[in-house]
């Protein structure tokens, strides 16, 4: 009777053991996935901030040519009253044979173009081409490589904030196939010498258009929408120089 009693206890607790071992397992499986991801987003962090802190020197070092050399054309990004007087000067001097504003309000005239950038109404009417269809920096690329491809450019002055230039080169490299790409980065406030950790509106742009290119390169990797009709394809090797 003792043995019966002993054995239909023991065959009771079985189900609650097993359940036990079960849940067991299942918290040491979620602990372990939780430590991996938890090592994924840390190293994603410690990567993203180690890209940013080289971005940030990088950009901070930039300067604007004084004497940049001559190319066949000049192409500017808008976004800002000094970009366009860089550019306009850059023609004025020589330094290209046309310009193109890439980017520019469907509103905007060419008349108020000429008098917002001043200089030589004659050569503003000659020699200067104005992109509307633009609405970003992909846009920007898209339809710029439409205009140097209908050109035959083979070299282009780039013109945009020193901050914004490695985004826009690496738009630029993957569709204006075999065009040289000369940086012409407009300067507007000094970075140097880590300056941009003390001012707080230099690092929040600083941080927005790192955040940006990292999504640039990231399309690197991923199926690129139908490039514009009459433009080839750049290898995304093509630029890498500032």
């Amino acid at each position: 009777m003792m043995e019966a009693r002993e054995s239909i206890g023991t065959t009771g607790r079985m189900p609650v053991v097993h359940a036990r071992a079960a849940a067991s397992a299942t918290c040491g499986r979620l602990r372990f996935a939780l430590r991996v991801c938890g090592f994924i987003v840390l190293a994603a962090l410690v990567l993203f901030a180690g890209g940013f802190g080289w971005f940030a020197d990088k950009v901070s070092h930039m300067t604007t040519p004084l004497n940049p050399a001559r190319a066949d054309a000049i192409i500017v990004l808008t976004g800002g009253q000094s970009r366009l007087d860089a550019a306009m000067d850059l023609l004025a001097s020589g330094k290209g044979e046309r310009l193109l504003i890439s980017g520019v309000h469907p509103s905007a005239t060419k008349r108020q173009l000429q008098a917002a950038m001043g200089g030589d109404k004659q050569l503003f009417s000659c020699c200067v081409d104005i992109d509307r269809a633009a609405l970003d920096t992909i846009g920007n690329a898209e339809e710029s490589a439409k205009w140097v491809e209908n050109h035959a450019y083979g070299s282009i002055i780039i013109v945009t904030n020193n901050y914004h230039m490695p985004r826009s080169l690496l738009e630029m490299g993957r569709l204006l196939h075999g065009a040289r790409l000369e940086p012409y980065p407009v300067v507007n406030t000094n970075l140097g010498n880590g300056g941009w950790l003390t001012k707080p509106e230099a690092l929040r742009v600083l941080v927005t258009e790192y955040s940006k290119y990292v999504l640039s390169l990231a399309r690197g990797f991923l199926p690129l929408r139908a490039a514009p009709e009459g433009v080839t394809l750049a290898e995304a090797s093509t630029v890498a120089k500032n």
